[in-house]
């Protein structure tokens, strides 16, 4: 006997239904991973979901196409944005992770040195880990950091000159620049909008890059502190390489092919 027929003028798609279902769940659960990690490889994916490394591929090529991720050889990152995400958004995503990256941070601050920080929520939170560390002299265009780190009466802060940026109070302008070069400090601490997987770090305002090139230029030791999202994240405006820092403190190994580029340059990476 034969098996039953499907009924006459039945839609061709009630055969597949089963089939395409399982696609989008599996779509849906991988956008929700590479959100959460900034970049995961094809053979993580293909593993989470047992499948083949070809369906993977697959799958990331029809969500790319989508704009709902980016494709990179050898997986996928959230996707490209030429707009930075609104400061109190930033304030809260990745909260943890970034007072995490704060504490680690801290504990290779020591007492009795001169700092750059510059503009940002990660830099911000470090500005709070340092709140316990006696005599620092700090320099920063962040006036949220000068407030911050102020109620210590043992430091001495200093407020870069320029134009105050309504959004997170962060300064910039010529006037930053100059004021920030007449300085050579122990360490400049910076953060960053994104770090594309050649090594290239990316922001997203081209006078807080020129500020934060001032600092790097005027430090004798530059700490990046950025966390997991950042990372294959690109934005429009080129800050540097990653090579020209001394340590990078994030919340999770960077991808493969960045982190041997940061091993290939000597960077110290620290992961809280």
């Amino acid at each position: 006997m034969t098996g039953k027929r499907a009924p006459a003028g039945a839609p061709p798609q009630t055969m597949t239904t089963g089939k395409v279902a399982p696609v989008r769940k599996r779509h849906e659960k991988i956008k929700k991973m590479v959100q959460s990690q900034g970049f995961v490889t094809i053979e993580s994916l293909a593993q989470a979901f047992s499948v083949t490394p070809q369906t993977i591929r697959r799958d990331i090529n029809t969500l790319s196409e989508k704009g709902q991720l980016c494709r990179y050889h050898g997986g996928a990152a959230i996707p490209t944005s030429t707009e930075n995400v609104a400061y109190n958004e930033r304030k809260v995503l990745c909260f943890r992770e970034k007072q995490k990256i704060a504490h680690l941070l801290a504990q290779h601050i020591p007492d009795n040195v001169s700092l750059f920080i510059n503009i940002g929520t990660t830099t911000e939170a470090i500005a709070h880990a340092l709140c316990n560390h006696k005599r620092l002299r700090v320099i920063t265009n962040n006036l949220n950091v000068a407030s911050i780190m102020s109620t210590n009466e043992n430091f001495e802060v200093i407020v870069a000159g320029g134009l105050v940026r309504h959004r997170d109070q962060g300064i910039i302008g010529e006037a930053t620049i100059d004021f920030i070069s007449q300085f050579k400090v122990d360490y400049g601490i910076i953060g960053i909008s994104g770090i594309d997987l050649d090594g290239t770090l990316l922001d997203f305002d081209c006078r807080e890059v020129r500020a934060a090139r001032a600092i790097i230029d005027n430090s004798r030791k530059i700490f990046l502190a950025t966390d997991h999202t950042k990372f294959g994240r690109n934005a429009m405006v080129r800050l540097g390489n990653i090579a020209e820092i001394d340590g990078l403190f994030t919340d999770r190994r960077p991808p493969s092919g960045l982190a041997e580029i940061i091993a290939a340059s000597e960077v110290d990476l620290h992961v809280a």
